[in-house]
């Protein structure tokens, strides 16, 4: 029988456990122990958080391959290709080794069923093991005391932001979900807290474990101006920084975790850093006839910082969204009802896709399309009369779907 290609692999892993979702470490730790896995020659760096946490990492990888490092990026979900969740120096990994790590795993793991995210996470953890790399950048998938991601006991924890999301599977308030991803700690490791308004919870946790807390706001701040900002605390002192492309929160967030590091952290490294740092699917220009961005903000918390990028823009702006029903679209919409002057909403396909028309009922100027390409014709069309910048945005499938069709 010929060797399956990475498609067949996925294929067959996603119909390998009956729930897309299983939080729980048993069945993996069983099939990771019989990997006898090592670890990477410097640090494991865990980043958990409602949003923010893709950015992080970015920025995290970015500074550390500028430095010299050899670094493994694990992020999901992906956009087009699986091999996005699997970075090595912040590109993307091959078919081949990929395929080599999901032919191991299904050697080893016998009759213990894996979920596609539990095959994913020990695919990529065998292929940065296998190339010994200097850091291991592992972002948490939902939650964090019972995520995959959490079988590796990290040597320093990232909360990036806590907001209610996912409720059916870490509870309906924020403390309790700051306990479930504060999990990702481990004693006598730092814990990095860029959570604005944190709950106790972290707290409690970082004490119970024995994990030194940092918190934003406490133990380290920053200042923003129009064209720059500054960054004070942890014994260090960055001055005059360029705005960064991605969210400043994460920015400063990054920086205390940085200092964390056994790496030397100058205003120059940070400067190159912010300046070049992008993400795909994060307020990312895609076009300039007319201008365009995407942006995955499904949230509150996530609108919240669209409207303030947006703002930076200086133009009108007109708004390409589509939904999962399960979120909170009221207060989405209402974040945003006042930030663009055009809506356009499309149906999102599947059972959790919402409707335009629900999206609809919630701004008053608004119109309607059954799939994004109507929608796109229609915004550029207006934007190009108007001089106007188009947003597209509301889920990971809406930006899937149209950067699919570029």
């Amino acid at each position: 029988m010929s060797a399956k290609s990475l498609s067949e692999w996925l294929s067959y892993i996603e119909s390998q456990h009956p729930s897309e979702i299983e939080l729980g470490l048993e069945r993996g730790l069983s099939v990771l122990e019989k990997l006898n896995l090592g670890r990477p020659k410097a640090k494991v760096i865990t980043v958990a958080g409602t949003n923010g946490k893709g950015s992080t990492c970015t920025m995290l990888t970015r500074y550390l391959v500028d430095a010299g490092f050899k670094v493994g990026t694990y992020t999901s979900p992906h956009f087009l290709r699986f091999n996005e969740r699997v970075l090595i120096d912040g590109e993307e990994c091959s078919d081949e080794l990929l395929v080599e790590a999901f032919e191991v795993i299904e050697q080893v793991r016998g009759d213990t069923p894996l979920t596609y995210f539990e095959f994913s996470t020990m695919a990529a953890l065998w292929v940065y093991d296998h190339l010994d790399l200097d850091y291991w950048v592992l972002e948490v998938g939902l939650g964090g005391r019972l995520d995959s991601v959490n079988m590796v006991d990290t040597d320093l924890a990232v909360i990036t932001s806590i907001a209610l999301d996912h409720m059916d599977w870490l509870g309906d308030s924020i403390e309790g979900i700051g306990r479930e991803k504060a999990g990702i700690a481990r004693a006598g490791k730092p814990l990095i807290s860029g959570v604005v308004n944190p709950p106790q919870s972290i707290a409690d946790v970082a004490t119970e474990c024995g994990s030194p807390l940092l918190q934003k706001h406490v133990d380290f701040t920053f200042n923003a101006a129009d064209t720059q900002w500054d960054w004070q605390g942890l014994g260090h002192s960055f001055t005059a920084l360029p705005i960064p492309k991605l969210p400043m929160e994460n920015a400063a967030t990054v920086i205390a975790a940085l200092l964390q590091l056994e790496v030397e952290v100058s205003r120059e490294r940070l400067v190159a850093m912010f300046e070049a740092a992008t993400l795909m699917g994060r307020f990312q220009q895609v076009s300039s006839e007319p201008t365009l961005y995407v942006d995955v903000a499904h949230n509150p918390e996530a609108a919240g910082q669209l409207k303030q990028q947006v703002a930076r823009l200086n133009t009108p702006t007109i708004a390409v969204c589509g939904m999962l029903k399960d979120k909170d679209i009221g207060s989405v919409m209402s974040l945003l009802q006042d930030t663009f002057s055009e809506w356009h909403f499309i149906d999102l396909p599947g059972p959790r896709g919402a409707k335009a028309e629900e999206l609809a009922k919630f701004v008053s100027q608004s119109q309607c399309h059954e799939n994004i390409n109507a929608a796109l014709a229609a915004a550029k069309q207006s934007a190009l009369h108007q001089s106007a910048t188009v947003i597209v945005f509301g889920s990971f499938v809406t930006v899937s779907e149209f950067l699919s069709i570029q």
